[in-house]
């Protein structure tokens, strides 16, 4: 398999790091000559997780994204949402012919309101069962300590979707196996809101026993949205252990409880690696989003997710006011002790 990856910021880096531990060659798309110059003479990035360090005989860097798309056959996409379209844009139509594009995206494109699928099928007719999604839940931080931590991989083809996954496995990545890629898309864009609106929670000071029943609440109002959206057979209890060793068929049923969604839920709502539990943070504590935004210098996915999922949700008709909150709050100027007065009188 011939690797690329379009992105070097955090989870761009900890990709690369699993590939070359797991002695792939990989083609990196780096924006600027120095940053690829210094990545290749110090072994590690300038910029994120510099405590990973690369076999620099494994990378071929490139600032071109054309030519690292051409040079691979399996294309990992790990740009922030936000700025998807700008990178792709313009881009050759068959540019992704005969390719595997995995997604690592955890957000819809917010100019556009799409899933990276949908937005590639739309743009360069690319076909679902070319696209496979990676998710976790998995702090890059924690892959840069090699902690371990387990990788979901979905696709509709599920031979491809365990070869692919067995190329991740190590000592310190887990792989899964789950069929679902438009329900494990969602929940990770719908995880960063409620991250978004834990660590506005913690910034307003409510205590741990309230965090807890907004974090249960929230989780039952994702499970919603995706039933309305059209993944019907989610369970809670039914654990179908399928890692990529795993010989029999993946059954047709979801188990929530699985990582990919209540797992990244937890870990994103809990964790202070969070960048959407820290922006919220920020906002609970009387920043303003702009504010907020230059303090981090880094994206944090929940803020642009919420526009989308609330402009989504108009049409899906799930009953969603935790969700719907925390939008009025980003962009409407909703005052965020007000909003949360307002969330207090819908937990159970």
């Amino acid at each position: 398999m011939k690797f690329g990856i379009l992105g070097s910021g955090s989870w761009g880096t900890a990709l690369a790091k699993i590939l070359t531990d797991n002695h792939h060659s990989i083609n990196w798309w780096i924006r600027t000559p120095s940053q690829a110059e210094y990545i290749l003479r110090r072994r590690h990035n300038p910029q994120y997780l510099s405590t990973a360090y690369f076999d620099p005989g494994l990378l071929r860097l490139s600032g071109e994204v054309a030519q690292v798309i051409k040079d691979s056959d399996h294309l990992i996409i790990a740009v922030p949402s936000a700025y998807v379209a700008a990178t792709l844009g313009g881009l050759p139509k068959d540019i992704f012919s005969g390719k595997k594009v995995i997604s690592a995206v955890k957000g819809m494109l917010p100019d556009h309101n799409l899933l990276l699928n949908q937005y590639l099928e739309r743009e360069f007719s690319f076909d679902l069962a070319g696209y496979f999604t990676i998710l976790g839940p998995c702090h890059a931080e924690e892959v840069a300590a090699e902690k371990l931590s387990y990788l979901t991989f979905s696709g509709i083809e599920d031979s491809t979707t365990r070869t692919i996954a067995a190329q991740f496995q190590n000592d310190y990545i887990k792989t899964i196996i789950n069929p679902d890629i438009f329900g494990v898309q969602y929940a990770a864009v719908l995880k960063n809101i409620y991250a978004l609106g834990a660590g506005i929670a913690h910034g307003l000071e409510y205590g741990d026993n309230f965090l807890s029943v907004l974090i249960a609440n929230s989780a039952d109002e994702m499970a919603g949205f995706l039933r309305k959206t059209g993944i019907q057979n989610l369970q809670v209890g039914s654990i179908e252990h399928q890692s990529h060793t795993a010989k029999k068929e993946v059954l047709p049923t979801t188990n929530y409880a699985a990582s990919v969604y209540l797992g990244d839920l937890l870990v994103t709502c809990y964790s202070l690696y969070s960048r959407n539990r820290t922006f919220g943070n920020m906002i609970g504590k009387g920043y303003s989003v702009r504010a907020a935004q230059i303090e981090m210098n880094m994206v944090a996915e929940g803020y642009n997710a919420s526009r989308c999922i609330y402009n989504l949700n108009k049409d899906t008709g799930a009953e969603m006011p935790i969700a719907a909150t925390i939008y009025k709050i980003l962009w409407e100027h909703l005052a965020a002790e007000e909003g949360f007065r307002e969330i207090e009188q819908t937990l159970v």
